[in-house]
């Protein structure tokens, strides 16, 4: 009698997706999850800063002004007796705010001008590159001195100070994703959705920006930290966050006295410190997102 064997026949597994390889590369990286881990901590601290303290960050107690850090007051009180612990947790919704929506204003204008630009080329390539060029070519310090003394008041402070930082720091991202866009409308997908017929706008969003996304997102964590960095400068010199809207900018603004600076450290190290922290940590992301979508570095 002749045996019939059922010979197995072994199904092709299907290959993970680039953003699934990507998020296992990111996931392995110590130092860019602990960084993550730290900065997801501190939104969510200033998130419920409500519930953390009862202290009233707008009160002025001259019995309490300039107190070392106690049992009552963890980190001590500034020069006008408000807790400083408190204030910073408050302060991190100020500057945090900033840094999300400035970042988001400027990937977005960034994206849809450098998009336009490298798509269509030509005439409109030309003016909205030199458009592009004006902006980069502005002294941004003074320009934001400037626009923010003469908005400040029309528009609630902190979206004032956004939205000047984002008019003027669109350009880099333009360029960036411009020279993106002219590397990838050549290739062979994008010929053939022209071919047929696939209208400019559905071919920009559907196929081009897919496949730039990754060059943005690891420049929009590098904005977000600029940002910061941007708004704590201001408000130090007294020109970012106005004086009743606590940020860690502002909080520095202690510093500039020089008694303050010497003998009363917990007023201005606190925030500075966990300016530094955010910085390095949203730094520490993007390299790590950096290497994660970076096709040269997958195995």
């Amino acid at each position: 009698m002749e045996m019939i064997t059922d010979n197995k026949i072994a199904t092709p597994q299907k290959s993970p997706s680039p953003w699934k390889i990507a998020r296992r590369k990111f996931v392995k990286n110590k130092l860019a999850m602990t960084s993550l881990i730290f900065v997801v901590l501190v939104i969510l601290l200033s998130i419920f800063a409500p519930l953390l303290t009862n202290e009233d960050i707008a009160r002025v107690d001259f019995m309490k002004i300039s107190q070392p850090p106690s049992s009552e007051h963890w980190l001590g009180t500034d020069t006008n007796g408000r807790d400083v612990f408190a204030r910073m947790l408050y302060a991190g919704r100020s500057s945090l705010t900033i840094g999300f929506a400035s970042m988001f204003l400027i990937v977005l204008v960034g994206t849809v001008i450098g998009a336009i630009a490298g798509y269509f080329g030509g005439a409109i390539e030309t003016i909205l590159m030199r458009l592009t060029d004006f902006i980069l070519t502005f002294p941004f310090l003074i320009f934001v001195i400037v626009l923010n003394s003469i908005f400040v008041g029309k528009i609630s402070g902190i979206w004032t100070l956004i939205l000047v930082i984002s008019a003027l720091s669109w350009g880099g991202v333009a360029r960036l994703v411009r020279s993106r866009v002219l590397a990838e409308k050549e290739n062979e997908y994008v010929l053939a959705a022209e071919s047929i017929g696939g209208k400019p706008s559905k071919v920009i969003i559907k196929h081009l920006l897919p496949n730039v996304a990754s060059t943005i997102i690891v420049q929009a964590t590098l904005l977000m930290a600029s940002t910061i960095v941007i708004e704590s400068g201001l408000s130090f010199l007294g020109f970012g966050v106005p004086p009743d809207t606590p940020s860690w900018g502002n909080m520095l603004f202690e510093a500039r006295n020089s008694d303050v600076l010497k003998n009363k450290l917990w007023m201005w190290v606190p925030p500075a410190t966990m300016i530094t922290l955010v910085i390095l940590s949203i730094n520490f992301i993007g390299e790590g997102l950096k290497d994660a979508l970076n096709p040269k570095s997958r195995r």
